[in-house]
């Protein structure tokens, strides 16, 4: 018992003193963010866009990173590069596209 009645007699007044609340809840803040004024209520949510950006971001970089290269629409198979315009038209000859006088017009066009 006596020991309850000294824990009580050392805590009471750290009570008492933590109920007291302050005339104002904090004289040091102004009302308004950032002193007061239109502004704070204009950079607050630009500044949260802004750090929501940076996060997705960061977050984009990271998964290209680690997915590996990327390829996007490239088609699979590369022409050669020493197909000139008559292997071209030959192959359509070939492949019967056109006929042979079609292919003979377009061969003098392309002068050989």
């Amino acid at each position: 018992m006596k020991s309850l009645l000294a824990v009580t007699a050392v805590f009471a007044p750290v009570s008492a003193w933590a109920a007291e609340a302050p005339a104002e809840p904090y004289p040091w803040m102004h009302p308004m963010m950032w002193g007061g004024g239109w502004y704070g209520m204009i950079f607050g949510p630009l500044f949260m866009i802004l750090v929501l950006a940076v996060v997705i971001a960061v977050a984009v970089l990271i998964v290209r990173s680690l997915g590996g290269p990327w390829y996007g629409t490239l088609p699979p198979h590369y022409p050669r590069p020493s197909r000139t315009p008559l292997d071209i038209l030959k192959e359509r000859f070939a492949r019967g596209e056109i006929d042979k006088n079609e292919f003979e017009d377009r061969r003098r066009v392309l002068g050989e």
